[in-house]
C-alpha cells in the first residue's frame, strides 16, 4: 500500500494550503476597505485586509521553504519551473513601469497636443510644466544631486549582491552573508535618501501631469527597493539558519535577479525622468 502512494516523479504536487483562499479575502478586504476609506468610511476594514495579507505571505512563504529545505519537494525539475515563474514575473513587472513611462513619455513628447483635452492647460504647452502662481510646480530637481547619489547606492548594491551570490556559490558563507548585509544596508539607504528627496520635492502630486507621473513611476520603484530589501532581508536570516547551497539556493538567485531588475529600472529613471527632462533645477 505504502509502495502505491511512493512518489515515481520529479516533480511536486502541493499539498492543499488554506493561504490561496485567506489571500484571496485578504485582497477583497483591501480594495473593498480602501474603497469606503477614500469615500469617508474608516479604515479600519483596509488595514485588517492588510495585516492578514502580511500573515498569508510570511505562512505561505514559511511553508514553500520548509519545502525546498526540510521536505526535499524542491528537485532539480522543480527548481528550473521555479525560475521560469521567476523569469514570467519579472517580466510582468517590467511591463507595469512600461505603462508608467507610456504615460510619462505620451505627455513629455507631446505637451501641447491638441487632441487630448486639457492637456495644455495643463502642461502650459511646455514640459517639464512652467512654474505656477499656486507653487505647485516651482522646478524639477537636479539631477546630478541626490538622484545621482541614488544611482551609485544602487550600482554599489547590485555590485554587494553579486558579490554574494558568487561566494555562496563558492560555498563561502562568510562571503554570502557580508554581501548580503551590504545590500540590505545600501538598500535601506536609498529608501532614507528618496524618502528626503520626496520632502524637498519643489512640486506636489497634484494639479499637473509632470507631478502625477514622476511620483507614480519613482514611487512605485522605491516600492519595490523596499520589498527587495525586504526579500533579500529574509535571504540574510536564511544565510544564517545555513539554508543556501551552492547547487540549491533558488530563494537567494530569485530575490537577486529581483533586485537586477529594481537596478536596471532606477537607470531607465535616471537616465529619461531626472536627466533628459530635467528643465529648470531645483535650487538647495
Amino acid at each position: 500500500m505504502a509502495e502505491a502512494h511512493a512518489k515515481h516523479h520529479d516533480y511536486h504536487l502541493v499539498d492543499p494550503s488554506p493561504w490561496p483562499l485567506i489571500g484571496a479575502v485578504s485582497a477583497l478586504l483591501i480594495t473593498a476597505g480602501g474603497v469606503y476609506w477614500v469615500r469617508g468610511g474608516t479604515s479600519l476594514i483596509a488595514v485588517a485586509g492588510i495585516i492578514l495579507m502580511l500573515y498569508v505571505m510570511v505562512s505561505w512563504w514559511r511553508d514553500v521553504i520548509n519545502e525546498a529545505e526540510h521536505q526535499g519537494h524542491h528537485t532539480k525539475v522543480v527548481q528550473l519551473h521555479l525560475r521560469y515563474g521567476m523569469i514570467l514575473f519579472i517580466a510582468s513587472e517590467v511591463m507595469f513601469f512600461v505603462a508608467w513611462f507610456w504615460a510619462f513619455f505620451e505627455v513629455a513628447l507631446n505637451p501641447d497636443d491638441p487632441a487630448q483635452y486639457m492637456r495644455e492647460a495643463l502642461t502650459g504647452g511646455h514640459w517639464p510644466p512652467q512654474p505656477t502662481e499656486d507653487g505647485s510646480f516651482r522646478s524639477t530637481f537636479d539631477p546630478w544631486h541626490l538622484p545621482l547619489l541614488n544611482t551609485l547606492i544602487l550600482l554599489t548594491s547590485g555590485t554587494t549582491v553579486t558579490w554574494a551570490h558568487h561566494a555562496l556559490l563558492e560555498n563561502d558563507r562568510k562571503g554570502l552573508i557580508q554581501g548580503l548585509w551590504l545590500t540590505v544596508i545600501l538598500g535601506f539607504a536609498f529608501t532614507c535618501v528618496q524618502a528626503y528627496e520626496y520632502a524637498h520635492a519643489a512640486f506636489t502630486y497634484s494639479g499637473h501631469i509632470y507631478g502625477a507621473t514622476f511620483f507614480m513611476a519613482t514611487g512605485f520603484h522605491g516600492a519595490h527597493v523596499i520589498i527587495g530589501t525586504i526579500f533579500l532581508a529574509v535571504c540574510l536570516v536564511r544565510a544564517y539558519l545555513g539554508h543556501f547551497k551552492p547547487d540549491h539556493h533558488f530563494g537567494f538567485e530569485a530575490a537577486a535577479w529581483y533586485w537586477h531588475f529594481v537596478d536596471v529600472v532606477w537607470l531607465f529613471l535616471f537616465t529619461f525622468i531626472y536627466v533628459w527632462a530635467a528643465g529648470t533645477p531645483a535650487a538647495h
